[in-house]
């Protein structure tokens, strides 16, 4: 039965009842089509609402990226280095886990020239400063933050992605694992941190 007042925002709402409906591919295999039928209405009725499906996807990403944003803002306040990394990444896991669709659309890097992709840039801007604020933490400098959050970042997806494409089946804890990557990621961070203080701050603690 078709959906009764339709609107711009009804439309993105269906369209990441979608995407989590597809799983991990979820938001790859995002269509008007198949946002249509969960609308109950033919594909042309929802250019009423939506330009095209690269808007509807922009929509369905600046939820997502706030939605994580917002879950490593929520549990890095009060916590600072090792402590809050752990707790960042240990978040973006659980929003993988259980979004893996909403979590794929995260990880679309917006367009640094298109004029439409202005709030997605800063979306993500946002996003990547909470990274920033818990690396800080740990005294990096800042022409190696960027080198950082890209590392923890490529550490986490990395071992998510396998984890929800099946790629670990050995019958070794998961979670431990986890933890494992977790430890190596502090213990990198911590190591580039070191390896860029100079040695008179090392011993003094201050610039003579």
């Amino acid at each position: 039965m078709p959906r009764a007042g339709l609107s711009p925002d009804a439309v993105v709402r269906l369209a990441v009842e979608v995407v989590d409906a597809g799983g991990p591919t979820g938001f790859a295999d995002l269509t008007l089509a198949k946002v249509a039928a969960k609308a109950g209405v033919a594909a042309p009725s929802l250019y009423k609402h939506v330009g095209s499906l690269a808007d509807l996807r922009r929509e369905v990403t600046l939820i997502a990226v706030a939605e994580l944003t917002a879950a490593g803002t929520s549990v890095t306040v009060g916590r600072a280095g090792a402590d809050a990394l752990r707790a960042l990444a240990t978040a973006w896991r659980s929003y993988a886990l259980d979004h893996p669709g909403r979590y794929a659309a995260t990880q679309i890097g917006p367009d640094p020239d298109a004029p439409a992709d202005a709030a997605l840039r800063d979306a993500a801007a946002e996003s990547v400063q909470v990274v920033v604020a818990v690396l800080r933490g740990f005294g990096l400098p800042d022409a190696r933050l960027i080198d950082a959050v890209r590392a923890v970042r490529a550490g986490v997806h990395g071992f998510v992605t396998l984890e929800l494409g099946g790629g670990f089946r050995m019958r070794e804890d998961v979670d431990q694992s986890f933890t494992v990557l977790l430890d190596m990621l502090v213990a990198g961070v911590a190591a580039l941190a070191r390896s860029d203080t100079p040695q008179s701050d090392t011993i003094t603690g201050s610039h003579s």
